[in-house]
């Protein structure tokens, strides 16, 4: 990432950061490290689905808590602040309907047209004096597959909130290329670059908190397999929402 440092305001509002990041490690490292035990308290068909619930939680609860941070931490005020996950009302395109051939089923929706509509969300929903502004999509992990549903979503959202911002924030990559690396330029996978270059309305910022590729068989909550959160990762990903903010203060 480039260029993300901004003016975090006083030395007191940096000292205050450094200690909030210090706490999301704390967490991090509290649940990793027991969710292997807790899920082994079940049977062997719900182990799976326990685990990915908590890494699932663990990665929403860290996005919340940077959304928090970077807004708090540029000066924003927390009153102008909201986050949900409420679904936004994607309303049925009028053109559809009028290429229907049956006329009765045409005529049906129209008289009825209010009602015809697709719930659709992504994980945090930012908005900054009640106008959706950012949208981020939380994921343990992703995979391409994962992709294409988070593409279709944030597609379908654009066509109501045009100017909302499209994250993606994943704990483990596994879209293959260089998301995984947590260098300083991220060039991307093939396959990734190449579904996302059919949804031209979306620019979808992937960030990953994880270092490695991640791997089946070694799950980051089994011993030995365990991958750090590091300080400077999380830095990034407040940088990179604060430098998102700044246009709204």
């Amino acid at each position: 990432m480039k260029n993300l440092r901004i003016k975090l305001g006083s030395s007191n509002m940096k000292s205050n950061l450094r200690r909030k990041i210090d706490e999301l490690i704390t967490i991090y490292n509290n649940v990793v490290k027991v969710v292997d035990k807790n899920a082994s308290e079940n049977d062997d068909r719900a182990y799976g689905g326990v685990v990915r619930s908590v890494k699932g939680k663990l990665q929403e609860h860290l996005t919340e808590e940077i959304i928090n941070i970077a807004w708090e931490n540029i000066g924003g005020k927390n009153e102008r602040l909201s986050i949900n996950s409420k679904k936004q009302k994607i309303p049925i395109q009028k053109d559809y309907i009028m290429r229907i051939n049956d006329n009765e089923i045409k005529q049906y929706i129209l008289s009825n047209v209010s009602d015809y509509f697709f719930g659709v969300s992504v994980d945090k929903q930012v908005y900054i004096d009640k106008k959706f502004v950012i949208g981020i999509e939380c994921k343990a992990y992703t995979e391409n597959a994962m992709i294409k549903r988070i593409l279709v979503d944030f597609s379908l959202l654009k066509t109501i909130f045009p100017h909302v911002s499209c994250y993606l924030f994943q704990l483990e990559s596994q879209l293959g290329g260089d998301y995984c690396n947590l260098k300083e330029v991220t060039f991307g996978s093939k396959p990734t670059h190449t579904l996302m270059s059919y949804f031209p309305n979306v620019e979808l910022s992937i960030f990953t908190f994880l270092k490695g590729e991640r791997k089946v068989d070694e799950p980051i909550h089994r011993e030995g397999y365990f991958k750090p959160l590091e300080r400077l990762q999380i830095e990034k990903a407040v940088y990179l929402l604060a430098n998102d903010f700044k246009k709204y203060l």
